[in-house]
């Protein structure tokens, strides 16, 4: 992106790191700098700032807390989404807004795109949804990037780490790895979105965008895929959704496509450059 004044809110996230790294220097913003929920706090940091671009990578993404802490997850991802909308529009900046692909139920039998009609099933979900719209009533300008199954090699602070890297870490414990195998998403990568965000951006493009990896799996092919791409041997169990019993529904078929853009690398594409530099990494770096 060229030399603007640009800003990520959520910057120390997965997405959000690998945002900061391609974008001018100062670009981003942690929570604990700026929280999107202090309508204040926002406004003080774009008097400053003049950003000409923002993408809010902040979110409540804690999927099964977020059935009880359901008001702070509406407060992060509809309040928040909101705020960061009206200092947008106030300011003159260009929003892309960043959204999941659990804002669907996951019975359709073919990967959704942007057209159809969102039937959240969970908390988290529905929050995210009520972000979506009150940023685009906001600020019809605004991209709003739905996106799935993110991993990236700084790791989620929330979850633990990425998926990947909880797979070969606990594989490298000996333990045997238990996961669902009737969830198909696309395992996307972050250092493939942040730039395809940015070029998006640089276009001009309004609205609601998928933006995913190449290709459908469930998790226990990801998990296999990962643990082969980093040499480590152990067994993974596929096991159903009603077998892991996780507070939150989780859509079964939560693959998205796209009729705006062209999809991301493949998704195995994207594992085996993770794995590349989770080699090349100092193991104090891994997330």
């Amino acid at each position: 992106m060229a030399e603007v004044e640009a800003l990520v809110l959520g910057a120390r996230g997965q997405l959000g790191t690998d945002l900061v790294r391609l974008l001018p220097d100062g670009a981003g913003i942690p929570r604990e700098a700026v929280s999107v929920i202090d309508m204040s706090a926002l406004k003080s940091l774009f008097e400053a700032r003049r950003p000409a671009v923002v993408f809010n990578c902040a979110a409540y993404n804690a999927v099964d807390r977020a059935e009880v802490e359901t008001e702070l997850a509406y407060q992060v991802n509809s309040e928040g989404a909101w705020n960061v909308a009206i200092a947008c529009r106030r300011s003159g900046a260009r929003l892309i807004h960043f959204s999941t692909n659990f804002v669907f139920d996951g019975e359709l039998d073919r990967p959704y795109v942007e057209s159809d009609r969102p039937a959240p099933g969970s908390a988290y979900a529905r929050s995210k949804l009520e972000g979506e719209q009150r940023v685009l009533d906001a600020l019809p300008t605004a991209l709003v990037i739905r996106t799935a199954a993110l991993f990236g090699d700084s790791g989620s602070s929330v979850k633990g780490g990425s998926f990947p890297e909880r797979i070969v870490s606990r594989a490298l414990l000996g333990e045997t790895i238990r996961v669902v195998a009737d969830q198909k998403v696309n395992p996307t990568y972050t250092r493939d979105l942040a730039p395809a965000a940015i070029s998006l951006a640089e276009a001009g493009l309004s609205g609601l965008v998928h933006v995913v990896a190449e290709g459908c799996c469930g998790w226990d092919e990801l998990a296999r895929v990962a643990l082969a791409e980093c040499g480590v041997t152990a067994q993974v169990l596929g096991i159903s959704s009603r077998d892991l019993a996780s507070p939150a529904p989780r859509p079964l078929n939560g693959c998205l496509a796209s009729t705006r853009t062209a999809a991301l690398r493949p998704w195995r594409e994207g594992v085996r450059e993770w794995a590349r530099r989770r080699a090349m990494a100092d193991p104090a770096d891994r997330g």
